[in-house]
């Protein structure tokens, strides 16, 4: 049976989905069951534990970013509630890239 999401690093307050998810689905990542609050596409990140605004967001072991809002376990983490500390938003496309 494969993973319906995994944190990446043991330190990581946020694992990454293995497919799409929806509202209303429990999960199980690493021995914590997440229900899920919205729909999270495969490849983002779902809050692992409540998350409160200003929280740093740890993916692979390191800091990526901060949450702009509360955000609750199983929630999706995306640019719609935290913020790069590295990337200003204004250099990034509606992708998420930036030049």
């Amino acid at each position: 049976m494969t993973a319906a999401a995994i944190r990446l690093s043991p330190s990581d307050n946020v694992a990454v989905a293995c497919r799409n998810l929806v509202p209303g689905e429990t999960i199980v990542v690493e021995g914590t069951t997440l229900a899920i609050t919205e729909k999270v596409d495969l490849g983002h990140k779902i809050a692992v534990s409540s998350l409160k605004m200003r929280d740093k967001i740890v993916k692979y072991g390191m800091p990526i970013g901060s949450a702009t809002t509360d955000v609750p376990a199983g929630g999706w983490v995306h640019m719609h509630n935290m913020q790069s500390d590295y990337i200003p938003a204004h250099l990034r496309d509606a992708a998420g890239d930036h030049s």
